[in-house]
């Protein structure tokens, strides 16, 4: 049995014995979008925040930054915005320097302290802290010497 999730998209239903039927993961819904659209997508804004553990707050409406088409995918009560942006926005997509880098931005500079950057430190191995380095290129200024500092391990 499959069921239809959004126009072209359907997936495996999965009961869960106390849960009932569990509702799409967004993350699966993404990967969806990819392989059927050849698109990328990054996620952003709250949504970046809460898949690296900086906020516990689920967002309602999830934002990934795509270089393809702007829409809306409804899914139950929850919505999936995908917004078109620039290449240097979508350029780090896939990888988790490119959440860290709109997670960065969406929390803002003055937001940005020592307890946000233990909590990225503890996400970021070896490989992790070296692509980091390598697309500072694609981050605003400020953001660049955050990563600096998360791949350095300078306080």
């Amino acid at each position: 049995m499959i069921r239809q999730l959004a126009r072209g998209l359907y997936d495996y239903p999965i009961d869960h014995p106390a849960l009932g039927r569990v509702a799409a993961s967004a993350d699966a819904v993404a990967k969806a979008l990819v392989s059927r659209d050849a698109v990328r997508l990054q996620p952003a804004g709250a949504y970046a925040t809460n898949v690296l553990g900086l906020s516990d707050q689920v967002p309602m409406k999830i934002v990934f930054l795509t270089d393809g088409t702007s829409r809306r995918v409804k899914l139950g009560h929850r919505e999936i915005i995908l917004k078109h942006t620039t290449p240097r926005n979508v350029a780090t997509a896939g990888r988790k320097s490119g959440i860290v880098i709109q997670a960065l931005r969406h929390l803002g500079q003055r937001h940005v302290d020592d307890k946000v950057l233990a909590v990225l430190r503890r996400q970021l191995n070896d490989a992790d802290k070296a692509q980091l380095l390598k697309d500072r290129k694609h981050a605003p200024a400020w953001v660049a010497s955050i990563l600096q500092r998360l791949a350095v391990g300078t306080p």
